[in-house]
């Protein structure tokens, strides 16, 4: 069992920059792939980003590349979500994803556990 607790989120104005965090529980965190997800006001979720157990290896979506950057500290059992140069039209509410198979998975059904999520709102 994972729980996942995402912070960081808030109100920036259109340019500026936020990095969310994602803290897990569990001794088991290193052996999850990890990713992000992101869901805008009357739309689906989409994928966001998504980072090997290792973090050796990321993966983005292609709207996001250049901007994002998704990062992991397996010590501290948290992964992160650095994003610059925001839109508003990344505001949405961000959720954090354990997965146990796969390397970068990039569907949600690919993931074991979910955050609760944290708002980010970019106004411009």
């Amino acid at each position: 069992q994972v729980q996942l607790v995402e912070s960081g989120g808030g109100l920036v104005q259109a340019g500026g920059s936020l990095r969310l965090s994602c803290a897990a529980s569990g001794r088991t965190f290193s052996t999850y792939a990890m990713g992000w997800f992101r869901q805008a006001p009357g739309k689906e979720r989409e994928f966001a980003a998504a980072i090997s157990w290792s973090g050796g290896v990321t993966v983005y979506a292609d709207s996001l590349k250049g901007r994002f950057t998704i990062s992991r500290d397996n010590a501290k059992n948290t992964v992160y979500l650095q994003m610059n140069s925001l839109k508003p039209e990344d505001t949405a509410v961000y959720y954090c994803a354990a997965g146990r198979f796969g390397i970068t998975p990039r569907h949600q059904n690919e993931y074991n556990y979910w955050g609760q999520g944290t708002q980010v709102t970019v106004s411009s």
